[in-house]
């Protein structure tokens, strides 16, 4: 198996199984490295989960891991010890020294409940000593129900507590003094306090005894209590991920699960501290489905610049295949344009071989081309060499490959017989170059030439001036139209006979 994931899942509880699920359906190569501590390994069952109520936890996490792997997912047992971003991948060092990689990783480690350091209290945890009135209170309803009050929360807790036995008491050393509302909340509803300190619990049959501070024995057949989140997120400190102020300090997370880092997502109590079996289930299916959103995103980027790279390769390939490509000539309809501009500063994005920049850098303009092809850029660099001009040559797709702005930005017949040849996309981009009281300038042919074949198979999408204007979106206040038209051209074609062509051209001037 490779260590190459689309996705690092860390925790395989049920919110980093629930994503493992998703991302598996998803058919993407996913591993879950699992501790096999998930926090309520305490528990004998489960409720609150609909259709898998009075389930054993751990039941619950062993169907779930076979459904995963079902899906093609890998779980293994781990601890994850540091998480590094490495650009386009993450590093996932575990405390055995191997590494993976992946694209993507959620963080599903839940927490820890640290519970007060009270003699006999850990020792009872998920059996009798119950920290969920809606996971486990039905079960003692109606019986002696104490509440170790250890925050502000703990109010809540002991009035969710009294719904279910009119037998209550709550334990109130351990937080901050009652107010005059709580106070008289729990006088209304019969619930006791007991203001000394607890200093142990003892199991006393199926019960518990909780001995205070002044030496009396107070009887209670559970008792409920909150113990303080505890996220440990030490393996992911160099991503330096969000986090909120809540107790524990959970990551930040939306609704799909992705946080301040974009290619990390979380899920679970590592976000929402106090959530319950569904909820965390519902937050690891967001974010796998967000994970893989993610990396959907990605490999369409990718296809994309797979597929750019294919037809600028294309260029190079025709470049290649012969001496010259064009005649070296500058277009008529581009110099009668050009020609009644002051010079100043251009670039021609699509130089091809040069033609059309050092005729303007004969003019005077301080002149930039940028092709795709190399070949065609080392031509046009020898071209302007061998007219003793000064121009510049520029391999690159689009105006990317420059930084400047420019008085004039031409894109004299900037097709190509690729489907999806991303003429509007380039365009916008050459609108960004023009500097204030600039022009772009965009000669284009109307239609094929008269002796093309009706039959070709490839044609460029050929569009008058104003489907290209209107398909631009250009702010209308920035910009004002200048030129809008289709010229005629006399050419000869290739069988030495007369012929015409049209152009449509499309100049705009930049407001200042």
């Amino acid at each position: 198996m490779t260590n190459d994931w689309d996705a690092v899942i860390i925790g395989g509880g049920v919110a980093g199984l629930s994503a493992a699920q998703m991302l598996g359906r998803s058919r993407r190569r996913t591993l879950v490295i699992d501790s096999g501590r998930p926090r309520n390994r305490f528990a004998a069952h489960m409720h609150g989960v609909l259709g898998q109520d009075g389930t054993d936890p751990v039941a619950l996490l062993t169907t779930g891991r076979a459904e995963a792997e079902a899906y093609g997912v890998m779980v293994v047992e781990g601890t994850v010890s540091a998480v590094t971003d490495a650009g386009d991948r993450l590093h996932v060092r575990r405390e055995d020294g191997s590494v993976d990689t992946a694209r993507v990783a959620i963080i599903a480690t839940g927490v820890r409940d640290d519970l007060p350091k009270i003699t006999g209290l850990a020792g009872a945890w998920g059996e009798t000593v119950l920290h969920c009135p809606y996971c486990h209170g039905w079960e003692v309803a109606g019986r002696r129900l104490g509440v170790l009050m250890t925050s502000p929360m703990s109010a809540h807790q002991a009035q969710l507590v009294r719904q279910l036995s009119a037998d209550v008491t709550a334990f109130t050393a351990l937080a901050e003094p009652l107010d005059d509302h709580v106070h008289a909340a729990f006088v209304a509803r019969g619930i006791r306090v007991v203001a000394q300190p607890v200093r142990r619990v003892d199991r006393v049959g199926t019960g518990l005894a909780l001995t205070t501070e002044d030496g009396i024995e107070h009887r209670v057949d559970a008792l409920f209590t909150g113990g303080a989140p505890m996220l440990n997120l030490d393996f992911a400190h160099s991503l330096e991920l969000s986090r909120s102020e809540a107790p524990g300090s959970p990551l930040i997370a939306d609704v799909t699960g992705a946080t301040s880092h974009p290619r990390v997502f979380a899920a679970g109590n590592a976000v929402s501290p106090f959530a319950n079996v569904p909820v965390s289930m519902g937050s690891g299916a967001m974010a796998g489905a967000g994970a893989n959103a993610r990396l959907t995103e990605e490999d369409v980027d990718l296809a994309i610049t797979a597929r750019a790279a294919e037809r600028n390769a294309g260029w190079e390939e025709r470049y290649a295949a012969q001496d010259r490509f064009w005649s070296g000539r500058v277009n008529s309809t581009v110099a009668a344009i050009a020609g009644e501009l002051e010079p100043g500063s251009v670039l021609d994005v699509g130089s091809g071989e040069g033609g059309d920049v050092v005729w303007l850098a004969e003019r005077g303009w301080r002149a930039t081309g940028v092709d795709v092809s190399a070949t065609a850029v080392q031509r046009a660099t020898r071209f302007a060499a061998d007219r003793g001009v000064n121009a510049t040559f520029v391999v690159g797709d689009g105006v990317e490959a420059v930084d400047d702005r420019f008085d004039l930005v031409l894109a004299s017949f900037l097709h190509s017989w690729e489907p999806d040849f991303p003429r509007i996309r380039i365009l916008r981009a050459a609108a960004e170059r023009v500097a204030p009281g600039g022009r772009l300038l965009v000669v284009s042919h109307a239609g094929p030439p008269p002796w093309a074949p009706e039959s070709a198979e490839h044609v460029p999408n050929f569009r008058t001036p104003e489907e290209e204007l209107a398909l631009l979106d250009l702010d209308d206040g920035a910009w004002h139209t200048e030129t809008l038209e289709i010229r005629r051209r006399d050419v000869t074609a290739p069988d030495g006979s007369q012929a015409h062509l049209e152009d449509a051209v499309l100049m705009l001037r930049r407001a200042v």
